[in-house]
């Protein structure tokens, strides 16, 4: 993988949110928009072009993993966001697409062929859609990570059974979106943090961390490798210095973390030539009591000046997809436009003065040999 296009990016100043989920829902029609791709493609170009990044960030939606496995087995749709397996299931389903899957995919190609913006993927960590399958998967993790086995333990038994199953409904997905032309994935993996893992038991040993989430994000990573598409990982949990080193070996080209994290600390742990991309508390943007305009600013400049200090790459953003509130719209527009005017973007700056195409960037991405082009 070349990683020049994103220092590029970071060495730019680029300030960015991922807010296409904002623009989506200025759209009256979005509940039919996200089952049409081309009018989901169109809307997350207008995201990139409304804020000014050259890549098409997709809607961070984690939900259609858990949806496209239940569906496959008779769960009833309006069943699937509290359904939990109490048993493992025998039949062995073959994956489909659903419908919002499939309008997903063909948003990338939308991207991938009518515009010059990289085509982004999306989708969810192994771990964190198992935690979505069952009723209580913070006592098995403790199990395993206690010395129990699958083979003594019925809890820890599912719970291994129900992660593999995860990954084998995880990789096609993965698959159809390269297929329709993503050149980078972001791999979001937000459970794999110290509310489900004991830091205590970390303190011993990582070795359950190692099995239940760094196995199989390796494995994914080699997946998109194979296939000239770079990984963006995200995970905005409450994490350990030892998890993010631990992530840190996946290699990804952009590493997005929460705002409970130090992004300048961080940088210690990480290779320079991963980017860090963050981490701005955007959940709070709903309300002014939790955050102001004015303090939007203030941890902006303080985390721009930080990461410059430190000599690390590093992109501005939130530290997650920034959702839309109804009654709270203009609050998080006025937000999320003070953090992109404190950066410093040369990129930005010549899309404000009027240049509305986007070849500086394609011309750097086609020079260091991006598949894109």
């Amino acid at each position: 993988m070349n990683r020049q296009y994103y220092l590029d990016l970071a060495a730019s100043g680029l300030s960015m949110p991922i807010g296409t989920h904002l623009v989506l829902h200025e759209h009256a029609e979005h509940a039919e928009i996200i089952l049409d791709g081309q009018r989901l493609g169109r809307v997350v170009e207008e995201s990139a072009l409304r804020f000014h990044v050259p890549m098409a960030l997709p809607l961070m939606d984690l939900k259609l993993e858990k949806e496209s496995l239940l569906l496959a087995r008779g769960v009833p749709e309006n069943a699937v966001e509290t359904y939990h397996f109490s048993k493992f299931p025998e039949e062995d389903c073959e994956f489909r697409l659903t419908e919002k899957m499939a309008a997903v995919c063909d948003a990338i190609h939308y991207i991938a062929e009518e515009t010059d913006l990289l085509p982004v993927g999306m989708g969810i960590g192994p771990f964190s859609l198992m935690t979505k399958l069952i009723d209580d998967p913070i006592s098995p993790v403790f199990f395993a990570g206690d010395g129990a086995s699958g083979e003594d333990d019925p809890e820890v038994a599912l719970l291994e059974r129900l992660l593999e199953l995860s990954f084998k409904t995880i990789c096609p997905y993965l698959d159809a979106q390269i297929q329709a032309g993503a050149k980078a994935i972001i791999l979001c993996e937000p459970a794999a943090n110290k509310v489900y893992f004991s830091p205590n038991q970390l303190a011993v040993s990582y070795d359950v961390f190692d099995r239940y989430v760094m196995r199989m994000n390796l494995a994914l990573r080699e997946r998109m490798r194979s296939r000239g598409v770079d990984l963006i990982f995200h995970n905005c949990g409450d994490l350990l210095d030892g998890m993010v080193q631990r992530f840190a070996l996946l290699d990804p080209a952009i590493m997005s973390l929460g705002s409970s994290r130090l992004l300048w600390e961080d940088a210690a742990l990480l290779p320079k030539s991963t980017v860090l991309y963050g981490s701005l508390p955007t959940k709070q943007f709903y309300s002014d009591e939790l955050i102001s305009v004015a303090k939007v600013r203030q941890l902006s400049e303080d985390l721009i000046r930080r990461m410059h200090d430190v000599g690390h790459p590093f992109i501005l953003g939130s530290e997650c997809d920034i959702l839309s509130v109804p009654g709270s719209e203009r609050t998080i527009k006025e937000k999320v436009d003070a953090f992109l005017r404190c950066g410093e973007s040369k990129w930005a700056r010549r899309r404000f003065q009027g240049q509305t195409d986007f070849s500086y960037d394609v011309g750097t991405h086609r020079e260091h040999g991006c598949l894109h082009c």
